[in-house]
């Protein structure tokens, strides 16, 4: 199956990361990768920490893990708030069990906590949730981008660039 078949659900939820939602995102329609904003249902458009609007192409109630190809769970607070949410981290689950890809930056690693995926894989995240991860049985390290097989983690806003080339390259095997 080629990339341009592909399709990728991104998480949006209020106090997101601006560059960690639209890097990617971005990113991948250039690749023809068929990209979609999955928001809680909470409401239709949903502001970044600075307030930056991210309108939903779906609610997490509107879809099913098996149309996708993989989930990034972009950081900034929203992740603490879309963990709250069992379909969110059911999916999260699912498609981690599937073997598809499941990719989070930043705080984005607070959902593979809620999901039980993080147990005994290698794993990276923003510094000051490290706690919760190694916490939670991952075996943390400091690096830009960590693969741990259908698992594809990064640290912070300037290891895009590596975290959207991982995902990639995932896309296209």
């Amino acid at each position: 199956m080629s990339i341009s078949q592909k399709k990728i659900a991104v998480f949006v939820e209020d106090l997101y990361q601006v560059l960690e939602v639209w890097y990617p995102l971005l990113r991948l329609r250039e690749e023809g990768v068929s990209v979609r904003l999955i928001g809680t249902g909470s409401k239709d458009t949903y502001g970044s920490k600075e307030g930056y609007p991210a309108k939903a192409d779906a609610s997490i109630e509107e879809i099913n893990p098996k149309d996708f190809d993989g989930v990034i769970i972009p950081g900034g607070f929203a992740p603490d708030i879309l963990r709250r949410y069992e379909k969110i981290v059911k999916f999260v689950r699912t498609m981690h069990d599937s073997g598809k890809i499941v990719a989070a930056i930043c705080h984005g690693g607070w959902l593979l906590v809620s999901a039980g995926i993080i147990k005994g894989r290698k794993a990276t995240c923003f510094f000051a949730i490290k706690d919760d991860l190694i916490a939670a049985g991952a075996n943390y390290v400091d690096q830009e981008v960590v693969v741990d097989r259908n698992i594809i983690t990064s640290r912070k806003p300037e290891d895009l660039p590596a975290f959207a080339a991982e995902i990639i390259k995932q896309l296209k095997k």
